[in-house]
């Protein structure tokens, strides 16, 4: 098959087109003919080096987010019902491979999995024209969505849906700032909270990505250079700052993350990609009763509760670029210019 990998870490140019086997569906696997993958940060952090995940292996495969069709079933695994896949389905993967067995999968938290696999991260994954994946980690893509569409869905929308429905109870009538327009995150941020009924502002420093934000949804754009974020989202909230912050930026705005609350409100944060320490005001942090949240990734149950959300909300995607396999070097230099709204595809 053909597919994409890096036997060295690097720029976008370790990116090397080759010709792989094709892959078996293993017991409880599924082969998929890869018809769209989305690119991640964590794509680039590992081309870059190190590997940031438990497993990480050169040479690598990367590309988590996969739609396609199941072309193979594999045998059932031991003590297990054969895969509940046939060839032909649609799907889209969770690429987060728990156990199942261990104690935080028995307990139902499979995010603290110890022997968690990505696919694309830590096992070979979807930058090639056949990726295997257990069965139990794919889902059915209705006839009304591509695979486009899907394959931009698993890791923006599972993080949007963990931080702001499991972590931050966002509710209707609140009112939502996140930063970074453009981002997975932040568009997916955008259109949950609109299907539950909250208020959204968006902060950039780019104008085009606050325009494109405004026709997505967005009720309030913010350009963070030239605009004290704090007291505009005061103003825009009759006074009383917003219930709710997701920021997935880190320091560089994380006081003004804090100052945009309301009395009571709650900052989750799950990004780190402006530095890896933030220092905020503690005195205004506990008189003013913030809440401040970590949210991790998402768990095996959250996925499946974000695309039955998904299927159902009318959403449309917000796709930035695709490009065919080949020029995967592009889409990464595409990633990384800061350019991009929405998500990045290849297409093999």
């Amino acid at each position: 098959m053909k597919a994409v990998q890096h036997a060295a870490h690097g720029g976008p140019e370790v990116l090397e087109a080759v010709e792989l086997p094709d892959p078996v569906a293993g017991p409880g696997e599924v082969l998929i003919a890869v018809e769209a993958v989305a690119l991640n940060r964590l794509d680039a952090l590992q081309r870059r080096g190190p590997g940031l995940l438990p497993g990480f292996a050169l040479p690598h495969v990367p590309g988590m987010d996969v739609a396609g069709v199941v072309v193979a079933v594999g045998p059932a695994a031991p003590g297990s019902p054969p895969p509940a896949r046939a060839v032909g389905d649609r799907v889209v993967v969770d690429p987060a491979l728990h156990c199942g067995s261990c104690t935080a999968c028995a307990a139902g938290d499979s995010v603290y999995c110890g022997a968690m696999r990505v696919v694309g991260g830590s096992r070979q994954g979807g930058y090639a024209e056949l990726v295997a994946v257990p069965a139990t980690h794919t889902h059915p893509v209705p006839a009304h969505v591509g695979p486009e569409e899907a394959a931009s869905l698993p890791t923006a929308y599972s993080m949007a849906w963990q931080a702001l429905v499991v972590r931050g109870g966002l509710r209707a009538g609140e009112t939502l700032l996140v930063h970074g327009a453009g981002s997975g995150i932040t568009v997916a941020a955008v259109q949950i909270a609109r299907g539950l009924g909250a208020r959204t502002v968006v902060t950039s420093g780019s104008e085009e990505k606050l325009r494109r934000m405004a026709k997505i949804g967005a009720d309030a754009v913010l350009d963070h250079r030239v605009t004290d974020v704090a007291a505009a989202t005061r103003e825009l909230t009759g006074g009383h700052g917003a219930d709710i912050v997701l920021d997935h930026v880190g320091p560089a705005l994380f006081q003004t993350s804090l100052d945009a609350l309301r009395r009571r409100g709650r900052l989750v944060f799950c990004g780190n990609t402006s530095g890896m320490t933030a220092s905020f005001n503690l005195v205004d942090a506990y008189q003013r009763a913030l809440t401040i949240i970590g949210s991790e990734s998402y768990g095996h149950a959250t996925f499946g509760e974000m695309l039955r959300w998904y299927w159902a909300s009318g959403c449309e995607p917000v796709i930035d670029s695709v490009f065919p396999l080949e020029a995967a070097a592009d889409a990464h230099r595409r990633l990384e210019s800061g350019d991009a709204c929405g998500k990045i595809l290849l297409t093999p």
